[in-house]
Formats: C-alpha cells, sequence, structure tokens
C-alpha cells in the first residue's frame, strides 16, 4: 500500500504553485515564517516566566510548576491527530486562523490568573490556559507548515521545515531571556499580556496571505494510524535524534557545574550557532540530495558532538561538542520530514504533519525524566554517553530500516 502513494506525492505538486524558483520560494515562505515565529514567542516567552509565577508568587511546591509545563506539551501531543485532520478537510490557512487566536485566549487566561488574588484559584485559571494553549500550536504550526508545503510544493519540502524551525528554534531562544527579564522587571501580568500579543501579530500576518486549495480527496483521506504506519520509521529516527537535544538543554549547565567548568551558557550558544547556521545555508540539501542521505551524515556529526561531550577533560572539548550537536540535529527533522512526505498522499499531509511532530513531542516529554533516572545512577556523563546511543539507533533505522528510497523524480 506504501508505494502506492509514492508516486503522487514525487509527480504531483500543490495546485497552487507550479515549479517556483528558490527565490519565489522564498517570498512565499517569508509571511509564514514570520507566523511561525509570532506564535512561537507565544509559546516561548513564558516557559521560565511560569516557574518563577507559581513558585515564588503564588508559593506552589516544585511538583506544581512541574504540572504546569508539561501540560502545554501533553496537550500539544494529544491535538496533533485532530490538527492534522482540521488541516486536510478545511485547509492549512483555516487551521491557522483557528490556532493564533486561541493562543491568544490562552495568554488572556494568563492574564486572568494575574488578576486573581487567590492562589488556588489563580492557579486553576492559569492551568486551563496552559491546556488551551496545547491544541493551539497544534493548529497554527501545523498548518503553517502544510500551508508552506502547499504554497512552495512538495518537492521544497526541507526547505519548508528548514526555515520554519529556524523560526521555532529563534522564538523560544529569545523568549526564553525575554520572559525571564519580564518576570523580573514588571511582572506575570505583562507576560500574559505579551502571550496575547504575539498571536495577533501573527494573526494579522495570516490574514493576508492566500489560502490553498484543500486537496482532492481530503473527505476520504488516509485514516491517522494507517498514515503513522507510513512514517512511524522516519518519525522514529527523528525521536531518537531529538534525544541528544532534550538532554543538552536540560542538563549541561548542570554538567558543568559539576565539573567546575565556566562558560555552560556558551555551550546552549554554541549549539544554537551550529544549528540555525547550517539551516540558513544547507537547509535545501535534503530536497536536493535526498534526506536519509543527509540524515545519515547528519547524525554521524551529532553523535562525534555527544562523544564530545561524553569524553570531554575539559571545558573547550565540551563547547565544540555542544556545537557538532547542533550541527548535526540540525537537518535530520527535515531530512526525515522530506522521507515522511514522500510515503503520504496529498489529502493527507497535513495528518501526517501532526503524526511526526507528534515523535518530537513525545521525545521532548519523556527523554528528561529518562536521563534524569541515568544521571542519578551514574553522573550527567551518562547522559551524553545515552545521546550518543541515540544517534547510533537512529542512523542504523535510517541506513537499514526503511527499505529502498523512492527514485528520485519517479
Amino acid at each position: 500500500m506504501r508505494a502506492a502513494y509514492r508516486r503522487p506525492m514525487m509527480n504531483n505538486a500543490s495546485p497552487s504553485v507550479s515549479s517556483p524558483s528558490s527565490h519565489e520560494s522564498a517570498l512565499r515562505l517569508l509571511p509564514l515564517v514570520a507566523i511561525v515565529f509570532s506564535g512561537f514567542l507565544a509559546v516561548g516567552l513564558p516557559l521560565p516566566a511560569l516557574p518563577l509565577y507559581v513558585n515564588g508568587v503564588l508559593d506552589f511546591s516544585p511538583l506544581a510548576v512541574g504540572w504546569i509545563i508539561g501540560l502545554q506539551p501533553l496537550t500539544t501531543i494529544l491535538t496533533r491527530k485532530f490538527a492534522g485532520t482540521y488541516v486536510d478537510r478545511h485547509g492549512p490557512r483555516q487551521s491557522v486562523m483557528m490556532g493564533l487566536p486561541m493562543a491568544a485566549m490562552a495568554g488572556l487566561l494568563y492574564v486572568a490568573s494575574a488578576l486573581i488574588p487567590h492562589p488556588p484559584a489563580a492557579l486553576a485559571v492559569l492551568v486551563a490556559g496552559r491546556v488551551l494553549m496545547g491544541p493551539a500550536e497544534s493548529l497554527f504550526l501545523t498548518g503553517t507548515m502544510t500551508w508552506g508545503i502547499g504554497r512552495v510544493g512538495p518537492q521544497r519540502t526541507g526547505i519548508v521545515m528548514s526555515w520554519q524551525g529556524i523560526a521555532m528554534f529563534a522564538a523560544l531562544g529569545l523568549g526564553a531571556p525575554l520572559g525571564v527579564w519580564v518576570m523580573q522587571n514588571v511582572n506575570f501580568l505583562a507576560v500574559g499580556l505579551a502571550t496575547v500579543a504575539f498571536p495577533l501579530v501573527g494573526l494579522a500576518i495570516a490574514s493576508r496571505v492566500p489560502p490553498v486549495p484543500v486537496a482532492a480527496g481530503a473527505r476520504k483521506q488516509v485514516p491517522f494510524l494507517r498514515v503513522i504506519g507510513m512514517i512511524w520509521r522516519q518519525g522514529g529516527a527523528l525521536s531518537l535524534a531529538s534525544a541528544p537535544f532534550a538532554v543538552l538543554t536540560a542538563f549541561v549547565v548542570l554538567y558543568f557545574a559539576s565539573r567546575g567548568w565556566e562558560g555552560a551558557g556558551l555551550a546552549l550558544t554554541g549549539f544554537a550557532a551550529g544549528y540555525i547556521l547550517v539551516r540558513l545555508f544547507f537547509g535545501r540539501l535534503p530536497d536536493q540530495l535526498g534526506g536519509r542521505k543527509v540524515a545519515a551524515v547528519s547524525l554521524v556529526i551529532e553523535a562525534l558532538g555527544q562523544f564530545l561531550l561524553w569524553m570531554a577533560p575539559g571545558p573547550g572539548f565540551a563547547l565544540a561538542g555542544a556545537t557538532l550537536t547542533g550541527v548535526g540535529f540540525s537537518l535530520v527533522f527535515p531530512a526525515m520530514g522530506v522521507e515522511a512526505m514522500r510515503r503520504v498522499p496529498p489529502e493527507s499531509r497535513g495528518v501526517a504533519v501532526g503524526g511526526f511532530l507528534a515523535f518530537v513531542d513525545i521525545t521532548s516529554g519523556v527523554t528528561g525524566p529518562l536521563a534524569g533516572l541515568l544521571i542519578g545512577a551514574y553522573g550527567y556523563r551518562a547522559a551524553f554517553l545515552a545521546g550518543l546511543a541515540a544517534c547510533v539507533l537512529s542512523f542504523a533505522v535510517i541506513v537499514f530500516g526503511m527499505g529502498r528510497e523512492p527514485r528520485r523524480g519517479a
């Protein structure tokens, strides 16, 4: 059954495009990148502020902080199927126009929480906001990615995912220090107001971008579980490759502190610089060379980065390892995205994007606790050894576990 779906994906461009040039593709993607950036500022800015608010202002325990932080990723995972189905049936633009106002509404609940003087009631309203932000993210992110593929054609899936990934990462990276500054210098009410404003900026941009037609046969789309069956190898490889990223962002600061090293912030900067620069200069490689080749080479680089972090005798080696981890991880997502999108019919592309993103969500949710258990038993270095093992497993899935690669242009 899988082979029957490959040819339409390789032959048919989106009905809204006719093989745009690289310059035309950039112009068509730019507003969607801006939408993702605006929407993800609403996700990233509150993250570092929430612990300060829940624990420092409302005076709840660290356990409550953990639940508040984890609620949004959980509801995001649970709504990926809904978002993908909605995109395929109603179009990606409609999904974005629905998701961004929901994100703004979640911000309004943050504002309401900050205005309530009774801590338990304030926490309950905050919980509602976190729950609402999950489906909001699912809708606008699945929508923008599918919208981008529709605007420039499935033959440019890799560049769509590369650019939108840059927007996500940049928004999260900028949002974190901005959220800390706003919380420390103003209050959580200001954090909530910013969370309202950023999605509305994205909504204003989205309202000016023309829609792409819903794919023919969208009402008879492939069932979600069958789509997952088509892309689970690509999603599994991505999930394994994402584990080092999750470990690095969660524990590299504590790793440096445990060794008495300075420069933990530079390690995160090195990772971010490697990640973004590779996507900027080499983001077209998955489309040009094929996803499997690019992902395999990327994983070798990522594994080398984890090896350096594991055996680092000093901070210089660890900084190099963090940077190489960013360089290697950068193109795995768009590379596996190219391979996944080749294996599904156009009318189920939204479901495929939603399912594909869910693999990253799951990794983000389980890696931290598992790595924490490993660190408790064997120390911080063990987490990076596990990251190296995850890269090796992902490489094995890509090289040996995906069968024959669909012929380009077949």
